[in-house]
């Protein structure tokens, strides 16, 4: 829905979705409600406290009447307000609970959720469903159900004890209810849409600040010299944010100041009422204290009322955003665990892959498959190479081994096994890879390692180290192995970064290696390091190597040549150089100075 769309209505299964992340914290929720009891059914004595010692304290000049009702009311006072900081106390510790939930599980959720789905969706925006949506939810969640109940029973119990008091001066003050009511019922409506636009613009310049301030989105900007193209985005997103938050925010303001006006002019009222009651018509019935105890429940009404409708409008302006939340975990993953997925152990795989007739294709509306007729077989051990002019559809196919996307038409299989009867779990363990684009995270380069194995020692962390020729560049560094490498590795060069990935893989000793250009920003002596090291660990596992220089490949025990989605050519090298065909004619091109 756009954001000039209607509001959401409060349906019953949003409603009921809400109210079941309140589950977990029973317990909670009923002392909640015992300490609300409590707080408001104490409270509700101070009024006739304060009638009894008018009328008879000093009415009559009774200095006993006057202490012990003072002093009730001073207990009084004390334990409805204990009462109170305990269950705001526990309302908040519920509603964090709650908000700690639903991020975990979008966080969760949308881990789970396929490759193909990330490359359509901008960060920011899951950055701004899980922080901006949640956090904006977070009072109605932790503040609902304590207000709703404390709210209510204030209002019921004061209205039962101004009809005690007087029914006439309670129907002018509770006949202006019906009306603010409606008020209210259009107020949420109004500022339904406003919030939802809100969020909307909110998510917007979220998405372009994450795009923006970081290293790669600065590099650019500077490179390029367009920092008035990029000003002028956040300067316009920021406007339209503002705006509908001026719009909102004057919506919520004129309501409740109108609000305030009419319990303002209303004691007036009951006062004009009361004084006609009893000069006009001499009523015997009406005290002093009666008229005082009165007023200062009015007071004691109104403000639950005002929550009361502020809790409407809130939680109709809520609905918007919940449901923005639950989009988000109402996605069902794509690629997922079979019902009855197969665990394997990594020593117990022997890493043969089998392409059966595989066909592929991101989208189903693209005009011809990325892959089509894939019959490959790669035996236990093997270094398999793919080579291919780009585009030609190398990275796609190894995309398939550890299910980032599914296969469209045939089977893929690991000893036997369809990837997609195998867990995601095993997947993961028995699967390593080296992509082109090495990515880090924001550590030390230690932890970086520990990417490819949790619980590895200090040892086996600078083994694989040595093995992918970074060790001692990292020994050489101030702080070693608890460099911090920066966001997105910066720090290092792009050599370094690659040999960092590749020791990553190396400590995790996979069964299935799948090398993306893993050797293409290191220079020619890093290049032989690693290429040696590499050597070392291919045997036992099976490896797949995409390559664009050809050098790289002589040794491979198989060298698979592509074209437009489909294999053309397989041999070792002195084979397909000797049948001259695409793999010669690309020799020949890089070679030809």
């Amino acid at each position: 829905m756009g954001p000039g769309g209607p509001p959401r209505k409060l349906d019953r299964k949003i409603f009921n979705r809400v109210a079941a992340q309140f589950g977990p914290y029973r317990p909670q929720v009923i002392l909640i409600v015992v300490l609300v009891m409590i707080s408001a059914t104490i409270g509700l004595a101070n009024p006739f406290l304060l009638k009894h010692l008018i009328d008879y304290g000093l009415g009559r000049n009774n200095l006993h009447v006057i202490s012990v009702d003072s002093l009730l009311t001073i207990a009084a006072t004390l334990i409805a307000t204990a009462a109170g900081v305990g269950y705001a106390y526990m309302s908040i510790l519920v509603g964090q609970g709650i908000m700690r939930d639903l991020r975990n599980g979008l966080f969760t959720h949308l881990q789970a959720m396929p490759l193909r789905w990330f490359t359509n969706v901008r960060t920011g925006e899951m950055q701004s469903r899980i922080t901006n949506d949640v956090t904006s939810v977070q009072g109605a969640v932790s503040d609902t159900l304590a207000n709703v109940l404390n709210n209510a029973t204030t209002a019921i119990s004061t209205i039962v004890a101004m009809l005690i008091l007087d029914w006439r001066l309670t129907a002018l003050s509770v006949g202006v209810l019906p009306f603010f009511a409606m008020v209210a019922a259009k107020v949420g409506k109004w500022a339904d849409i406003e919030r939802r636009k809100s969020q909307e613009n909110l998510a917007a310049l979220t998405a372009t600040t994450n795009e923006v301030l970081n290293v790669s989105g600065a590099l650019l900007t500077k490179v390029s010299g367009r920092y008035d193209l990029v000003g002028a985005r956040f300067a316009h997103e920021n406007a339209q944010v503002a705006a509908t938050q001026v719009r909102l925010q004057t919506i919520m303001r004129g309501f409740f100041s109108l609000f305030g006006l009419t319990f303002t002019i209303t004691p007036t009222l009951v006062f004009w009422l009361a004084g006609y009651l009893i000069i006009g018509r001499r009523d015997p019935n009406l005290s002093l204290g009666t008229i005082i105890a009165f007023t200062s429940m009015q007071g004691r009404l109104f403000f639950p009322i005002t929550q009361l409708l502020n809790v409407q409008v809130e939680l109709g302006s809520s609905v918007s955003l919940f449901g923005r939340i639950f989009e988000y975990l109402d996605l069902v993953p794509e690629i997922r665990d079979s019902p009855n997925a197969v665990e394997l152990k990594p020593e117990d795989v022997r890493g043969e892959v089998a392409f059966e007739n595989v066909g592929f294709q991101y989208d189903e509306n693209q005009a011809r498959p990325t892959l089509e007729n894939i019959d490959l077989r790669a035996e236990a051990g093997q270094l398999v190479a793919l080579v291919g002019s780009s585009g030609a559809g190398k990275t796609s196919l190894t995309y398939l081994i550890p299910r980032l996307y599914d296969v469209t038409e045939g089977r893929l299989t690991i000893d036997g096994h369809d990837v997609r009867e195998l867990s995601l779990a095993t997947l993961g363990r028995i699967i390593g890879f080296v992509t082109q684009e090495t990515y880090l995270v924001h550590d030390t380069i230690r932890e970086n390692l520990r990417y490819g194995r949790p619980d590895a020692t200090d040892e086996q962390i600078e083994e694989a180290s040595k093995a992918a020729a970074i060790h001692d560049h990292i020994m050489s560094l101030p702080e070693k192995y608890e460099t911090i490498v920066g966001e997105r590795g910066y720090k290092l060069s792009g050599g370094e970064k690659q040999r960092i990935s590749i020791a990553r893989a190396i400590l995790k000793d996979p069964r299935v290696l799948i090398l993306d250009e893993a050797t293409s920003a290191l220079d020619t002596q890093s290049e032989r390091l690693v290429q040696a090291a590499l050597e070392r660990l291919m045997p036992g596992r099976t490896t797949f190597a995409i390559a664009h220089r050809l050098s790289t490949v002589r040794a491979a025990d198989l060298i698979v040549v592509m074209s437009h989605g489909r294999i053309v050519e397989r041999g070792t090298h002195e084979e397909l150089l000797a049948h001259g065909g695409e793999y010669r004619r690309l020799y020949d091109l890089q070679f030809e100075d």
